[in-house]
């Protein structure tokens, strides 16, 4: 293999990679914050499938209006969806004190069926939206690209949105670590009770952490729709939204640690593109390649939720003393 062939070998690669990791890295961010409150959000998966839906809807509607920047409000649109989906759970586990796994387990069943029966009622009752046409299309980065060898891998025809996910998991470690928001975020995580004692409200802390994860899953399902599935059925998010919560996992917790885990899952998705092209592995059946996501994040699993540390109230119920 040429030297030609090794740089478009790993281009295409990191490319893909970098396309099917950016969902996963905006909504595993999002269940970090969340987590951190102490809301165990296993609705991640809904909350994606419903920004997929409002993401694709506004965009096949409004894409005459505001041509190239359409995708771009489509994410915010999509993490607005996200925002006032993800309250249900807010509402459910904060003052409800619902069992968190239930509550978001509820929302993941839900938010396929509502997306569809939404999706017939605007389009004249087919089950599946249009193909969009204003797509969140791959870049060549200025100056970046001409750097020697670095730049045709890693900054040619990429996914842009997976780099501003990058500095949003940094800016997010920033938030978390040494502002005033963050610490007070983590300690209803980590202490509600002393937390409650010095004032501090863990109501609306909590409120806060579950609705940044709706937000950032509302992205997320966005991304996914408009970069590509392209259109919105029921399977347009199929395990993302789970995936995004063993990246978490495997990232302990830390945003840049699930940014780094979500791009590891999304190479992982994108071998049923790649993997054909990659010598050592491309004689291995399609099918090994569609299940590897799924398989990997069984693993991930099973070998690291025993052994990381979560949040030391994460998934507990708070009441408030008089």
């Amino acid at each position: 293999m040429t030297t030609m062939n090794i740089t478009t070998l790993l281009m295409t690669v990191v490319s893909t990679s970098l396309i099917y990791s950016a969902p996963l890295i905006f909504t595993s961010i999002g269940g970090a914050f969340s987590e951190h409150s102490g809301i165990v959000n296993v609705g991640l998966e809904g909350i994606m499938v419903m920004g997929a839906f409002a993401s694709v809807v506004f965009n096949l509607m409004m894409g005459s209006a505001f041509g190239a920047a359409t995708p771009w409000l489509g994410l915010l649109v999509g993490g607005g969806v996200g925002i006032v989906f993800s309250l249900m759970h807010a509402v459910a586990t904060i003052n409800w004190r619902t069992d968190h796994i239930i509550s978001g387990t509820v929302m993941n069943l839900m938010a396929p069926a509502l997306g569809v029966y939404l999706t017939k009622l605007i389009f004249d009752g087919r089950g599946q939206t249009d193909i969009i046409q204003h797509p969140l299309a791959t870049v060549t980065i200025p100056v970046l690209s001409k750097i020697p060898v670095i730049g045709p891998i890693f900054f040619t025809k990429t996914s842009i949105v997976a780099y501003i996910g990058v500095l949003v998991s940094i800016g997010a470690w920033w938030l978390l670590a040494k502002t005033r928001f963050g610490l007070r975020l983590r300690s209803v995580g980590e202490h509600p009770e002393a937390a409650d004692s010095v004032g501090i409200s863990v109501y609306a802390y909590r409120y806060a952490g579950v609705l940044i994860s709706g937000f950032l899953g509302g992205i997320g399902g966005a991304v996914m729709a408009q970069s590509i599935t392209l259109n919105f059925s029921a399977t347009t998010i199929v395990g993302q939204g789970f995936m995004s919560l063993a990246a978490m996992i495997f990232g302990k917790w830390h945003p840049v640690g699930a940014m780094g885990a979500a791009v590891f899952f999304g190479f992982a998705q994108s071998l049923a593109i790649v993997g054909k092209y990659i010598p050592v592995i491309k004689t291995m059946p399609d099918v090994i390649f569609t299940i590897a996501p799924y398989l990997i994040t069984i693993i991930v699993l099973v070998a690291f939720i025993g052994n990381a540390t979560m949040p030391e109230a994460d998934g507990s119920t708070f009441i408030k003393s008089k």
